[in-house]
């Protein structure tokens, strides 16, 4: 067998190469329509307003795999396969770093660079993101009054966030977890002994303890993005509004306190 072929079984042989290909690297990959959806509204046009589009619609592109992935990490607690949900939210963990490392490349652009281009941006803002608000959802963070706060809301957004809003969160198929192993779990307290339990028990109840642990880390490390995300804000615009008629960072700073779990955040106090 050569470098250009693989056994597919019955069917013979599998060839890999150009020969006869119906896909291309771009093809696969929509690269015509990805690499033609960066249009700058600047004119003339601002040099850095490229990255601006660029970084943002990266960080859609990570929220869309983050959606897919906690999703996939809620159904596989209800479901029972522990091991695949910590796998998943393992992945989640990996992304989220890198979404807070993404500011770094933001960064690079002077507050001078983005004022070439900032006023052009309203009323859009940060604030609007659909699917970050859908993560939050999906995490345990539910807001309804965000339809009521954002009237720029396609039929299409309103509708999936109204869905958000009215299926499980990780948190409860988390409290899925406990009730399968006969944890008691009807309310905080009982949550938080149960965890504790967990905790204390790693040899009988390690699968749950780490999924504890992996939920926590999600909540931490979706607070260091926060808290990274307002600090460069200040640093580009200082206590100017956003662009969407916010306050800016001082909306942003005011969102800092917020937790997806406060019950596991408060058994470790109690470790």
């Amino acid at each position: 067998m050569t470098d250009d072929q693989t056994d597919s079984g019955d069917d013979g042989f599998v060839f890999f190469g150009e020969q006869g290909a119906q896909l291309t690297y771009g093809s696969y990959l929509r690269l015509p329509v990805l690499l033609d959806a960066q249009h700058l509204e600047s004119d003339p046009p601002a040099h850095d307003e490229l990255l601006f589009i660029t970084i943002h619609q990266v960080y859609e592109l990570w929220f869309k795999q983050l959606l897919h992935e906690v999703a996939a990490a809620r159904e596989a607690m209800v479901g029972g396969e522990l091991w695949w949900a910590q796998h998943l939210l393992a992945r989640v963990h990996v992304i989220e770093r890198v979404l807070v490392q993404q500011v770094d490349v933001l960064e690079t652009m002077t507050p001078q660079d983005f004022l070439e281009f900032r006023q052009r941006l309203a009323p859009a803002s940060g604030f609007q993101s659909v699917q970050f608000r859908e993560l939050e959802f999906l995490s345990g963070a539910k807001d309804p009054a965000y339809l009521e706060r954002f009237r720029g809301l396609t039929p299409d957004e309103q509708d999936r966030l109204r869905r958000r809003l009215e299926e499980p969160t990780l948190w409860d198929a988390f409290l899925a977890v406990l009730k399968a192993h006969d944890l008691p779990a009807a309310d905080d307290e009982e949550v938080a002994t149960s965890v504790r339990t967990t905790a204390h028990d790693r040899n009988r109840y390690a699968a749950v303890w780490a999924l504890a642990d992996a939920l926590l880390q999600h909540d931490e490390l979706a607070a260091s993005w926060r808290a990274r995300h307002v600090v460069m804000v200040e640093r580009m615009i200082g206590s100017k509004s956003g662009t969407g008629g916010s306050s800016g960072s001082a909306y942003l700073r005011g969102r800092l306190p917020l937790q997806y779990y406060p019950v596991l955040w408060e058994v470790r106090s109690r470790l």
